[in-house]
């Protein structure tokens, strides 16, 4: 089950939010290469309000996401298109419903 996640929540600067959803859907092939992330969503909370939530079965594999590529190229890209450095939220999952293996 998966037990830990991150929660980020991402502004864009202004005339930067074409960008930032482009760089956001660029990282889901980083992503998929990390064998201990479970799931991983980036999402636009508003037209400027972007976040990115992914979930772990253990603090290793996040620990492995939050050195890996994805959040190294986040920290990168940071100053030129976020309004504000962005904020990581360790969360630790209460309870999940996920889909059942067949």
């Amino acid at each position: 089950m998966t037990k830990v996640a991150l929660y980020v929540p991402l502004e864009a600067k202004p005339g930067k939010e074409k960008e930032v959803a482009e760089f956001l859907r660029s990282a889901l092939p980083l992503v998929d290469a990390e064998a201990g992330t479970v799931t991983w969503y980036a999402i636009q909370e508003g037209p400027s309000s972007f976040a990115i939530f992914d979930t772990f079965n253990d603090e290793a594999g996040r620990d492995a996401h939050l050195n890996g590529k994805v959040a190294a190229a986040l920290m990168a890209k940071a100053a030129d298109l976020f309004a504000k450095p962005p904020s990581i939220h360790k969360i630790d999952i209460l309870t999940a419903k996920l889909p059942k293996a067949a």
